[in-house]
């Protein structure tokens, strides 16, 4: 594992490295440092070691930055800090990665990251913008995508918007999405949504632990997934569980696949973001 993740790192930072060039990269530096991030918890799984923290941060800075590119004036860059080093990347307008799965990937990170400033310049990416025909998702993700943006400005409507992102999620009403990956992974962070809304803390705890069995059962359920590295973090449900801990609420589910320490914020203001 070792020397894959030392292989995995070198690739990353030979991504993130053309960014400033060739921003077209973005879509495979979000993946790369994702992956290295996911990794990094295989190895530690608390995530007790700052190299992890590291990791995850530049993964959370590779996918804020390519939405604040998508978003920039035509002939303008952002300066954005990935991996310790500031970068001049070019605005590049919406592309066919700017679609809602990424864009719910560097909302997760970010909100893991706790930073506020991230996840409300993200929350004001248009919804449009994410409608790439290049890629093709069902609504209930734009549903899901308008109710985290709507909910995190504080503006009218989240709860409608929840409810149709819920029942959108009915395999009846999938025409895109595989129902096996709908039901197990990307069901369960919208339902924990709904219960940190409620304050129900032991709701939250239960439907907790069966959203890390379920991503347990896809993630093992044969050969080929249980080598993914996607697996390694159940990065939905961690998400949502940052922001109950942070509410307050008392988190009762441990599990190698929600690392203890990016819960507990415990390296939160270590080094500049």
């Amino acid at each position: 594992m070792a020397r894959a993740l030392e292989v995995l790192t070198e690739g990353a930072e030979e991504v993130l490295a053309e960014l400033e060039e060739h921003p077209s990269v973005f879509n495979s530096a979000l993946s790369s440092a994702m992956v290295v991030a996911q990794v990094r918890c295989a190895g530690d799984p608390r995530a007790a070691k700052l190299e992890t923290w590291e990791a995850w941060t530049a993964a959370m800075q590779v996918g804020s930055a390519m939405f604040a590119a998508a978003v920039a004036p035509e002939g303008s860059s952002v300066e954005c800090r990935i991996a310790h080093k500031m970068r001049s990347i070019p605005a590049t307008g919406p592309r066919y990665y700017t679609h809602p799965g990424n864009w719910i990937a560097a909302y997760w990170l970010a909100v893991i990251g706790r930073d506020q400033e991230r996840v409300t310049a993200l929350c004001n990416v248009p919804l449009g913008l994410l409608r790439r025909p290049e890629v093709q998702f069902d609504e209930y993700i734009y549903h899901w995508v308008d109710t985290l943006q709507t909910g995190w400005l504080k503006r009218p409507g989240m709860q409608e918007k929840l409810v149709a992102a819920m029942q959108g999620t009915d395999p009846e009403h999938l025409v895109v999405g595989d129902r096996e990956l709908t039901l197990k992974i990307l069901y369960p962070p919208i339902n924990l949504f709904y219960r940190y809304l409620r304050q129900d803390y032991d709701a939250f705890n239960a439907e907790l632990a069966k959203a890390l069995e379920w991503h347990k059962e896809y993630w093992t359920a044969d050969e080929d997934r249980s080598a993914n590295i996607e697996g390694f973090v159940a990065v939905g449900p961690l998400a949502i569980t940052c922001l109950a801990y942070d509410a307050g609420f008392p988190i009762e589910v441990e599990s190698e696949y929600l690392p203890k320490h990016l819960v507990q914020r415990t390296w939160i203001g270590e080094f500049d973001t």
